[in-house]
């Protein structure tokens, strides 16, 4: 029986997929993948689709883009691919990729199959494994802060990824690139992206260490054990990892890591419990600056990066829905949130938010 928390569903009628292609293809590559699975699908995530292969005696997970036209870059099934086929060598939370397919023509789009982890994902609402245990929300962030430095002090040479990106000058790609997809998906202006856009170009940290960038993290991306919200299970989403500034993936996760004292709005769409019980984000930065022995000074502009990024994620999300590429009606939702997310980055930048 699944934890309910893994929010396991009956596939999407249109996020379906010709089940036996994907067997017959699967079948002479993957041990155990006799015959065709029971395919369900992992209901909780906003982008790249994910089901769950069931062949009875062994179990797996198949990833993909989202329906329709992506933006250039994004949803990168083949880098998702080639980093969970080493990193998980090194870094044990980091589920193994097994099978990449580079064939559009057998689902509408590529893919690759990995390994199956069990455990709790954390998402709006304390799940029922851990609501009876009060120091929960500690637990979990401390278990998040030290797997995030723990990634950063990845040997990445050692592993086979030192061709991922080019760690020079990545934090001004980060700036235009993000403002070049903005421009993609916008359904209208908003002054305060273009705002932010110009204070981040004007205040840009000097480059210091290298690493591997996660580029997507965040709690609802920890996985952590049924019975203990302090011990992880497994790190989601690789799709967008690179090599580049470790404290960008700081900022992405300050922007996620929501307060009961953030204005109501913010709260309104947040991806994770709104509990006080959750420490600070002053406390995450410290934790982190512990434990990996970085310098955090610089967290402000990290933060407002953060979440510039996420207003251009939230509206490529969004303008799918809007074409009708996707039927899902979660994303209806999304719309008011590219402008709520944009202020918050201009607040942000300017001091009128802490981001401690």
């Amino acid at each position: 029986m699944p934890d309910p928390s893994e929010q396991i569903i009956d596939v999407r009628e249109d996020e379906s997929f010709d089940v036996t292609a994907v067997a017959d293809f699967l079948e002479p590559r993957l041990p155990g993948a006799s015959g065709t699975p029971e395919v369900r699908q992992f209901g909780g995530g906003k982008a790249n689709l994910t089901y769950l292969l069931d062949y009875g005696k062994a179990e797996y997970v198949l990833r993909r883009p989202p329906l329709g036209p992506v933006a250039d870059k994004a949803h990168d099934m083949e880098r998702e691919y080639t980093v969970l086929s080493r990193l998980h060598q090194a870094f044990s939370l980091a589920p193994e990729a097994f099978v990449y397919c580079g064939d559009a023509s057998l689902i509408g789009a590529d893919f690759f199959v990995m390994e199956r982890r069990h455990g709790v994902v954390v998402r709006e609402t304390m799940p029922d494994a851990f609501r009876d245990i009060s120091d929960a929300p500690q637990q979990m962030a401390e278990a998040l802060i030290d797997a995030l430095a723990d990634l950063h002090a990845v040997d990445y040479e050692a592993v086979g990824l030192g061709e991922l990106g080019r760690p020079e000058g990545f934090i001004e790609r980060q700036i235009e690139g993000w403002y070049r997809r903005w421009e993609a998906a916008k359904t209208e202006d908003v002054a305060a992206m273009t705002d932010v856009y110009e204070w981040l170009l004007g205040h840009r940290p000097e480059e210091g260490a290298t690493s591997l960038v996660h580029n997507d993290y965040k709690l609802d991306n920890l996985m952590l054990n049924t019975g203990d919200p302090g011990t992880p299970v497994a790190v989601f989403d690789w799709d967008m990892c690179t090599l580049g500034d470790p404290l960008s993936d700081l900022g992405s996760l300050l922007t996620y890591w929501v307060q009961p004292s953030d204005p109501a709005p913010f709260q309104q769409f947040a991806t994770m419990p709104v509990d006080n019980r959750f420490p600070s984000r002053q406390s995450i930065v410290s934790r982190y600056a512990d434990r990996s022995g970085r310098d955090v000074g610089d967290i402000r502009f990290y933060h407002a990066l953060g979440l510039f990024r996420l207003a251009v994620i939230v509206a490529q999300i969004y303008i799918r829905y809007e074409r009708g590429q996707t039927q899902d009606e979660r994303f209806a939702a999304l719309g008011p949130m590219i402008e709520i997310t944009a202020h918050a980055a201009r607040d942000v930048a300017h001091g009128e938010w802490d981001t401690a």
